[in-house]
């Protein structure tokens, strides 16, 4: 994979490792090629609730931070984490760390009145109830989820009618991409989540759960590991070459990735002549951090896919 700037490559790491740690099915294991199957599901809160909506809020994680912005409460967004850089206003609020690494004592000095926390930071939510600060803590599941996630954000924060039709809104966008391709064929597809620079070692691609795999079968494509419940597939040669994909998709996430850099990444796969996508030059290297955050920009991931999978649905 062309080189990542260590701020994209954080995000990465920092959403992953929270997808290999919540829950996933199998005991996958973290790797830090990026393996990405998430969505954020909302647990019970675990302090004393209150009708009165937080004022200051702090949100550890890229996509409820753009889960607030999108429900109109970007406004009472007091910090986030190292690694969010979108919309705009939130890269410029104070950085508190993330999943691996949360400044508590600056989280506290901010006062905030809730702090949304993954549900596996154990250590920061227990010190977050010690200190009397109301929590909201998530795990990473399917595609459903983020805008499960989105509503029960929105009726914590009191932004429940915005958070409802933002919600419906992403839902309704994405039922449109897969309407736009319906009907179609539905090719054989490899969507791969990294591998070492310039080699086709350590393909780490998409197993059939997650909601990165929802998101490529919204879009018309089908899973060529669909089969194997795994969020993360660490690929052979071999087993490339078993599986035959008729496409591939290889997702980078800095969204800088020059043209010639591109060119050079997909040429690797140049290697593997008898891969039908290698034959019919179907392989697609898409950059952009809308493939790593499990949030409302999910809706741009599905029509990227779609329109690599099927252009003549687009024309």
């Amino acid at each position: 994979m062309a080189a990542v700037p260590k701020n994209v490559a954080a995000i990465a790491v920092a959403v992953l490792i929270a997808a290999f740690t919540a829950g996933s099915p199998e005991g996958l294991r973290y790797d830090d090629t990026l393996a990405r199957r998430s969505a954020l599901v909302a647990q019970p809160f675990r302090a004393a609730p209150t009708d009165v909506p937080p004022r200051r809020i702090i949100s550890l994680i890229p996509a409820t931070t753009e889960m607030l912005f999108a429900m109109g409460a970007g406004d009472r967004v007091a910090g986030a984490s190292n690694y969010d850089r979108y919309p705009p206003e939130a890269a410029r609020l104070p950085k508190l760390g993330g999943l691996l690494d949360p400044d508590i004592e600056r989280v506290i000095a901010l006062k905030p009145d809730l702090v949304i926390v993954y549900d596996t930071q154990v250590d920061l939510k227990k010190q977050l109830e010690r200190a009397r600060i109301p929590i909201f803590p998530y795990v990473h599941r399917g595609l459903a989820d983020i805008t499960q996630t989105m509503r029960a954000l929105g009726a914590r924060v009191g932004a429940k009618a915005a958070a409802d039709a933002a919600a419906t809104r992403i839902e309704q966008q994405l039922a449109a991409v897969g309407a736009r391709v319906a009907g179609r064929a539905r090719p054989k597809t490899l969507l791969v989540f990294g591998r070492e620079q310039g080699t086709l070692r350590h393909v780490n691609a998409s197993g059939g759960y997650g909601f990165l795999h929802d998101v490529l079968e919204i879009a018309g494509g089908a899973d060529v590991l669909g089969d194997l419940r795994k969020q993360s597939v660490d690929m052979s040669t071999e087993m490339i070459l078993t599986r035959a994909p008729e496409v591939i998709i290889e997702l980078h996430y800095s969204g800088e990735m020059k043209p010639e850099a591109f060119e050079a990444e997909r040429r690797v796969w140049d290697a593997m002549p008898s891969v039908p996508a290698v034959k019919t030059g179907r392989i697609y290297l898409l950059d952009g951090q809308e493939f790593v955050v499990p949030g409302p920009r999910i809706v741009v991931a599905a029509e990227r896919f779609a329109r690599a999978l099927h252009p003549e649905a687009f024309r």
